[in-house]
């Protein structure tokens, strides 16, 4: 019996050490780094609707995007990934090797599929918003066009996503 007393209390403590910790991710953020993914992003939420997007090429950094997880819907889920401004529209990128079948492999991807509802940090900024998967052959090839060859490199595809800020839907 105080086998099964003392392995509840230590299970008891562990979930509420890990609810603390989630409470504190989402009220403090834990934003994504160079080699690992985060939770929720930090900044300040963009309430003015974005129709042009040419100004955040000159944004220094990566894009954070931020998704709603698709097997645990309350947590967030967040990465940093290239943008790809063109015709004043916003694009995100999602590479994957020769033979990665789409979303497989990525689990942002997962997510978007699952809940296309995303936010978007640009300069310490935060863009709520949607994406939808780009399926447009030449448009594709003439975005990727204009950011050069490395897009372009055998054994690999980019995979694009082209952003609509709402503001009043995420």
């Amino acid at each position: 019996m105080k086998f099964f007393r003392l392995l509840g209390t230590t299970l008891g403590g562990l979930v509420l050490l890990a609810a603390v910790l989630l409470g504190a991710a989402a009220t403090f953020g834990f934003n994504p780094g160079t080699l690992h993914p985060g939770l929720w992003l930090t900044g300040e939420v963009a309430t003015e609707k974005v129709t042009d997007w040419d100004w955040a090429r000159k944004a220094r950094g990566l894009t954070g995007i931020q998704t709603r997880d698709h097997i645990v819907p309350f947590m967030a889920f967040s990465i940093n990934g290239s943008r790809f401004i063109y015709k004043g529209k916003m694009y995100l990128g999602s590479g994957y090797p020769t033979g990665a079948v789409m979303p497989e492999k990525r689990h942002w991807n997962k997510n978007i599929v699952a809940d296309p509802r995303v936010r978007v940090r640009i300069d310490g900024k935060l863009y709520d918003g949607k994406l939808t998967y780009l399926t447009d052959e030449a448009l594709h090839d003439e975005i990727c066009r204009q950011y050069g060859s490395n897009l372009w490199m055998p054994g690999f595809y980019i995979h694009l996503w082209e952003f609509e800020h709402t503001p009043s839907e995420s």
